[in-house]
């Protein structure tokens, strides 16, 4: 799939993005190859195969889920300048 300059600049445009003119021939042939690319991996016959999330059969690695920590609220509150009922007070934001 070939694009037109035209639409590299509609598609800059969509993007917020400035291109000078010198890059826009450019920018047309790398997005126009990566679209290429993009129809090639299209015409791959896929029915049949299973989607996965790493390209290894590997279990995923996960530690342990245990209290490492004991968070002292009350030391921590301590250093609040307002507090009650074990809450921190904040000031109105909105009215």
């Amino acid at each position: 799939m070939s694009l037109s300059e035209q639409q590299v600049r509609v598609i800059a445009e969509l993007a917020r993005l400035t291109v000078p003119r010198e890059a826009q021939q450019d920018l047309v042939q790398e997005l126009s190859a990566i679209l290429d690319f993009v129809e090639q991996m299209n015409a791959v016959d896929t029915e049949g195969v299973v989607p996965m999330a790493h390209p290894l059969d590997v279990p995923q690695r996960l530690r342990p889920d245990v209290v490492t920590e004991h968070v002292d609220r009350e030391k921590y509150q301590a250093l609040a300048p307002a507090v009650a009922n074990g809450l921190y007070l904040v000031p109105k934001v909105i009215e």
